[in-house]
């Protein structure tokens, strides 16, 4: 009789297998979660800034507008090639101008005026914890603040 000796990998080596790889995905799954979500606070801190900006391009180009009445009117209003005006001033891109961003949403509001001297920015993650862990707060001085628990407001800490 012969001897056969069967060719692969028994059950048991397989169970080792995929219970190691499970071991290393369950470290870096939170990782990667927590890295992913750092990447977006820093777009949408870099997101504030541009729009900061862009408000004061707007200031200066429509002078008897003052700041923008809407965090749309800084874009290009689906027009191509943009025209500047006070609906679409072609100042950020038409993502940036929906106010939504990497994982938040950012809500602008303007005083009111005509012409308007103030706005607001907040920007705030869609899932806490998920999409970014802290929340961001700026208006016309151009200070940005956070919350790691709430919506930022204006006596929160500055970013440094």
């Amino acid at each position: 009789m012969q001897n056969r000796k069967q060719a692969g990998f028994s059950l048991i080596e397989l169970l080792i297998v995929v219970a190691v790889i499970l071991i290393i995905a369950a470290i870096a799954i939170p990782n990667y979660l927590r890295a992913k979500g750092q990447a977006n606070e820093a777009s949408v801190v870099q997101s504030l800034r541009i729009i900061q900006t862009s408000e004061t391009a707007y200031a200066i180009n429509f002078p008897t507008v003052g700041y923008s009445a809407a965090l749309s009117n800084l874009g290009d209003g689906g027009a191509s090639p943009c025209t500047p005006s006070p609906a679409a001033a072609c100042l950020i891109d038409s993502l940036l101008a929906t106010g939504v961003k990497d994982g938040y949403t950012i809500t602008f509001n303007g005083d009111g005026g005509t012409p308007s001297f103030n706005y607001t920015l907040n920007a705030d993650p869609f899932n806490r914890g998920t999409t970014g862990t802290r929340s961001f707060y700026s208006d016309y001085p151009g200070v940005i603040r956070y919350n790691q628990t709430a919506a930022a407001g204006p006596g929160d800490p500055a970013l440094q």
